[in-house]
């Protein structure tokens, strides 16, 4: 038994939108044979865009019931079914959600209609709803409103499990309803375009990988210790907005670049987010970094950390101990190291003043703006905001495990920049950093690749660690 169900909704987030109708057609395999819908007071505003997609407005689910009124209602028309809808993460998200504000677990299992269309009527240009019913002839009526909707739906699925398909022998014959089905109902979770078969196929390895849209063109970039699970996991976890439907149902290919350990697949993974700049990732796609933080001596012996821009470092003749995007984010770094190291705004250019900063003023400051603090004490502090910025080591190899047997990954990092990382041979033998230098390809440095060196190394990790002095 199948219940195809559809619902309107006060927007497109169900951790914080609501249900504003419901409809549900139960389908015995063979044909519908009942139904159910109404209205439901979402106990909020609809917004008025909402209004004009749906027509649903304020006045007319004011007297309508509330979702916990109806809701025990919904459970037995669904029990022992099928949970059956166009694109049916959306609407079993936002039902999951409604149930779990009243403290109950629903759970059914799922089959996506527009995965079902797309692998029995494959080729057609769009698998909307509105135009796979225009194409095939069903007549849509009430488009927008969840009765409407359901009962469209329904049609679709009564036609997709009758659809006489071509055997080997060429000849035709009714398909079989329940072994097709219950190959649609274990893949419902992936999106639309991607086969079960292309997942099975995914390694357990380490490795950066791509999700492609029918254009071909790369829209994600992600890395895992294990891109089978990890990838499956995209696919499992439970729809949050429209968007992140948008971007699941877009997926139409995965490729995939073994890295044979987890530090190399971050050190790709974030070139190659840069390189690229996929539509869907946000986090590392910034590829300039123009400012620096540097260290240097003043004449009274104090460190004083301050900010420039990189190359130029404002007349300062040093490399930078990390690269920021602009000024404003190396102010907003500084400040936060004065706060956490207890360091003297003045020391760091965050407060021009011929006296004391405005932090001494307030008792928050030891007083080095003014000489009270000595260099060794203040220094000492600077250090330690040094260290958390900086690695332990200023020249060295991390070496670790390769993308297959015999083979081993370097990544080279001399005088405190990273240089780039590559795969060399298990008997390959360097007796100097330039001999490392000569195995890598070379990717930028940049404050991203610094936090996932630094990170790296202060948790366990197996690479082993060659240091040049």
């Amino acid at each position: 038994m199948y219940a195809i169900i559809d619902i309107e909704t006060t927007g497109s987030q169900p951790a914080q939108d609501k249900i504003t109708e419901i409809a549900i057609f139960i389908h015995d395999g063979q044909q519908i044979v009942d139904k159910y819908s109404t209205l439901i007071n979402p106990q909020r505003p609809i917004p008025y865009f909402i209004t004009q997609l749906t027509g649903i407005s304020d006045e007319m689910v004011k007297d309508a019931p509330k979702f916990y009124e109806v809701a025990k209602e919904i459970v037995e028309f669904t029990e022992g079914k099928v949970f059956v809808a166009h694109n049916v993460r959306f609407d079993y998200s936002f039902i999951k959600k409604e149930f779990a504000d009243l403290g109950y677990m629903f759970q059914r299992k799922t089959l996506c209609t527009v995965r079902l269309s797309r692998s029995l009527i494959p080729g057609l240009p769009s698998y909307s709803l509105g135009k796979l019913c225009k194409s095939i002839d069903i007549d849509l009526q009430m488009r927008h409103r969840a009765i409407g909707d359901a009962e469209a739906t329904a049609k679709l699925f009564d036609k997709l499990i009758k659809i006489n398909r071509p055997v080997i022998d060429g000849s035709y014959h009714m398909a079989d309803p329940a072994e097709q089905l219950k190959h649609e109902i274990k893949t419902s979770l992936l999106p639309p375009a991607i086969k079960k078969e292309q997942v099975d196929a995914l390694p357990t390895e380490p490795g950066v990988y791509y999700f492609h849209n029918e254009a071909g063109e790369i829209i994600y970039v992600g890395k895992s210790k294990n891109i089978r699970k990890r990838i499956v996991q995209h696919f499992n976890i439970d729809y949050k907005s429209r968007k992140s439907l948008d971007f699941k149902n877009q997926i139409a290919d995965i490729t995939y670049e073994l890295m044979g350990n987890e530090l190399v697949a971050l050190l790709f993974e974030s070139a190659e987010i840069k390189r690229m700049k996929p539509h869907y990732n946000r986090q590392q796609r910034r590829s300039v970094f123009n400012t620096g933080i540097f260290v240097y001596e003043d004449a009274n012996g104090y460190k004083r950390l301050t900010f420039g821009t990189v190359n130029k470092a404002d007349n300062i003749s040093m490399t930078p101990l990390v690269a920021l995007s602009n000024h404003y984010k190396a102010k907003g770094f500084l400040f936060h190291k004065v706060a956490k190291y207890n360091l003297c705004q003045k020391l760091c250019d965050l407060y021009k003043t011929n006296g004391a900063c405005f932090d001494y003023q307030v008792h928050q400051c030891n007083g080095a703006c003014i000489g009270k603090e000595s260099p060794e004490e203040y220094n000492a502090r600077v250090d330690a905001a040094i260290d958390s910025i900086t690695y332990e080591h200023n020249t060295f190899v991390l070496v670790g495990k390769g993308r297959e047997h015999g083979e081993k990954s370097v990544v080279v990092v001399e005088h405190g920049t990273y240089l780039g990382f590559g795969f060399v041979d298990e008997y390959f033998s360097a007796q100097s950093i330039d001999d490392f230098k000569g195995a890598i390809t070379r990717y930028n440095d940049n404050k991203d690749i610094q936090q996932i060196i630094r990170g790296h190394m202060r948790g366990k990790h197996k690479e082993k660690v060659i240091v040049f002095d």
